[in-house]
């Protein structure tokens, strides 16, 4: 069966790998499947709205409804910046930490 807000056969078979190889949880399968009906729902409607001659207004609301994710080095060099000064002490809040540690964890071992 065939409709536009189907994901193409080659993501179903990804996500069926994923599921049957690497174990995921089904919950993980379930919200890409809804990211990848509403990401495409977003773009067609984004195209209804460029072929009405607005592209820029159809750029604004494609940043304004799928922001681009902070990167872990960018999350991490934030909370660095950010961490409060307690007497002679820099004081490290647990959200900045956790950004730091997986920060860390994404770099390759030597």
């Amino acid at each position: 069966m065939t409709h536009p807000m189907l994901p193409p056969e080659d993501q179903l078979k990804q996500w069926e790998d994923d599921w049957f190889y690497s174990r995921e949880n089904v919950d993980v399968l379930l919200i890409n499947a809804y990211a990848a009906g509403a990401d495409a729902e977003l773009e067609a409607c984004l195209a209804d709205v460029s072929s009405l001659g607005n592209r820029a207004m159809a750029s604004t609301i494609r940043d304004i409804r799928r922001p681009k994710l902070t990167s872990l080095k960018q999350q991490a060099l934030k909370a660095l910046g950010s961490n409060t000064k307690v007497g002679e002490c820099r004081v490290i809040e647990h959200h900045d930490h956790e950004a730091i540690r997986r920060a860390l964890e994404a770099l390759p071992d030597d």
